[in-house]
């Protein structure tokens, strides 16, 4: 039998999951990154990346036919012409390409998915700055360096990490006010998510026992990964991240884009994920709230509104259905009652939800008919329930909600 790998690279650790023909899981392992110093991140996510493999089943591991890989999106490096990192990798929420935000401006497209600080090509073009920059060759993600790892092909993207690159995701093709630039020739080679780049190298091969025709494929984010885990297909069907932030993903017939409202459209297929992601979701919860008040006061609501009207943020903005930078948060009254407090953050959040889906709708994607959820909230059916009394769908249970598993049946599916 055939074995697929599917490995999630997220910000605190990894996870690799196996699955089998049947997309069930066969084996998986996980591993929490240490603190190190930013200028060993590659080296440790190198070292995760083998010792992840490493410790799955001999037996599996020796009949994996596809490995696929996913990162954070917008994480980039650059490297020389042998591979070698050349300076410390900058992470999806860097924001030090705010120093090039003016110029790229005046290049790109007003609306433009990369006309952010924390967008991969902001952050090329402030590397274009630094003194270690003459020695690049490749930019390359997180994703794209850890494939590398395994199928020794430098400046290979797909198309779903290559979206703030520039790359134009409905042509699939770099546009040309992008080719035009210096940094042209540092942009990877862009294939579909999950498409087969090369097999394992003879030396990774050698080492992990792996093999020798177990193909390496594009790989993908890890938001995305999530969404193809839950088991989401149709359009309509969403599926919302209740993590640290609140995330939304509906997969749509349309593309939707609009900058200015922080909303963005990843291509899937012959589908479209679009979405947004907003401040407030579970950190705010935790600021106020242990885990355990959480459930214990969460098991005290009863009514799906409270007369409680907050926008529950830590600080002052938002991205998403609000694109406002001074957005101020609006966490007062507080009740008494901290059962009643957290009651309305609750319906807070869940408002904001509605509006963000409520938003993509008016703006051409299909019409909701369901929302899985994801993220440590998902835990909570009190949530659960008021969300369902705002969105007014069927609110499901994903089949999966590790984007490992979402990576894997990427490499199962290429």
């Amino acid at each position: 039998m055939n074995f697929y790998l599917g490995i999630d690279f997220g910000t605190s650790g990894a996870r690799a999951v196996i699955v089998d023909e049947n997309s069930i899981i066969r084996a998986e392992v996980e591993q929490q990154f240490k603190l190190v110093a930013p200028e060993y991140w590659a080296a440790m996510w190198q070292k995760a990346l083998f010792n992840l493999i490493a410790r799955l089943p001999r037996e599996l591991r020796a009949e994996i036919k596809a490995i696929a890989i996913n990162g954070t999106s917008s994480t980039v490096m650059l490297c020389d012409q042998l591979g070698n990192v050349l300076n410390t990798p900058l992470l999806y929420n860097d924001g030090r390409g705010v120093e090039v935000l003016e110029k790229l401006q005046a290049i790109a497209p007003a609306n433009n998915i990369v006309l952010s600080a924390t967008s991969s090509l902001a952050k090329l073009l402030w590397m274009s700055k630094q003194p270690f920059f003459n020695q690049g060759r490749y930019l390359l993600h997180q994703a794209d360096y850890l494939a590398y790892l395994l199928h020794g092909k430098l400046g290979i993207s797909d198309y779903h990490n290559a979206l703030k690159l520039g790359y134009d995701v409905e042509k699939l093709a770099y546009p040309a006010w992008l080719t035009n630039l210096a940094v042209m020739p540092l942009l990877p080679q862009v294939l579909a998510p999950g498409k087969p780049i090369g097999e394992v190298t003879p030396a990774i091969n050698q080492t992990l026992g792996l093999r020798n025709d177990c193909l390496i494929c594009a790989g993908t984010t890890d938001s995305i990964a999530a969404f193809l885990a839950s088991g989401a297909k149709k359009p309509g069907e969403a599926v919302t991240s209740l993590g640290s932030t609140l995330v939304l993903k509906l997969l749509s017939r349309t593309r939707v884009e609009n900058a200015e409202l922080g909303i963005y459209s990843h291509r899937l297929g012959d589908l479209w994920l679009t979405g947004g992601a907003s401040n407030t979701g579970g950190a705010v919860l935790r600021h106020f709230f242990t885990d355990a008040e959480l459930t214990s006061f969460s098991s005290q609501i009863e009514a799906h509104t409270s007369n409680l009207d907050y926008y529950p943020l830590l600080k002052m903005g938002d991205r998403f259905p609000i694109n406002d930078p001074l957005l101020p948060p609006r966490l007062e009254p507080r009740p008494d009652s901290d059962v009643e407090f957290l009651h309305g953050l609750l319906e807070g959040i869940a408002r904001i939800e509605a509006k963000g889906y409520e938003l993509l709708q008016q703006l051409g994607a299909d019409k909701l008919t369901c929302v899985y959820t994801a993220g440590g909230g998902a835990k909570n059916s009190v949530w659960t329930r008021i969300r369902g009394f705002y969105l007014q769908v069927p609110m499901l249970s994903p089949i999966h909600t590790a984007a490992a598993y979402g990576t894997a049946l990427l490499a199962k599916n290429n």
